[in-house]
């Protein structure tokens, strides 16, 4: 049996807390609409969606752009939705040549322009390297939107809008990332799509 703490939060406590943290992202069903209107618009006007993060956020990120290009519910044309996380050789070479907080601004300062939608993932809202993407975005023109944890951090007071996770726990606030882009999802589609 391995080591655990005496303080160590039971299976039953964290599932206690991701159901509090589901219920207290109610409060945030405007913002849910408000990124998936800001998402829908750019693909209207024949414009990009483009996300990033770290760690699990690129693998959220990774996966949201895969339910946009590919399919979430519907069979359906594919959306122009990119992940920057995924072209290995040009995340190393940015970080080798220029420093990792460089990796999602470099890129997108070769592709965004007005009218694009940029969605930065941060749990801790500090990452720099998608901080400084975000400041690249908004000086393009692009729309701006941010998944982090708690409210207050500079990922989300520099955002259009922003969907934060009143929490520190990581891996709580990435449960309730995966259950925001979903819903993202699913109102892209919808919107663009119908219903069937």
């Amino acid at each position: 049996m391995g080591y655990q703490s005496k303080d160590a939060a039971t299976i039953e406590d964290q599932i206690r807390e991701g159901v509090r943290l589901r219920e207290a992202a109610l409060a945030q069903a405007d913002d849910v609409r408000a990124a998936a209107n800001a998402i829908v618009e750019a693909f209207r006007a024949g414009r990009f969606f483009y996300v990033f993060g770290n760690g699990g956020s690129a693998a959220d990120a990774q996966h949201m752009a895969a339910e946009l290009s590919g399919r979430f519910y519907l069979d359906r044309d594919p959306l122009p939705a990119f992940a920057l996380t995924v072209n290995s050789s040009a995340v190393t070479a940015i970080g080798n040549d220029y420093g990792y907080e460089e990796v999602f601004s470099r890129q997108l300062r070769g592709c965004v322009k007005p009218g694009d939608v940029v969605l930065g993932i941060s749990t801790s809202g500090t990452s720099k390297n998608v901080v400084k993407a975000m400041e690249v975005a908004k000086k393009a023109g692009a729309k701006t939107v941010a998944f982090c944890g708690r409210k207050g951090k500079p990922l989300a007071q520099m955002c259009d809008v922003a969907l934060t996770v009143e929490s520190d726990d990581t891996a709580r606030i990435q449960e309730i990332h995966e259950m925001f882009f979903h819903l993202v999802c699913y109102e892209v589609e919808r919107a663009l799509f119908g219903s069937k």
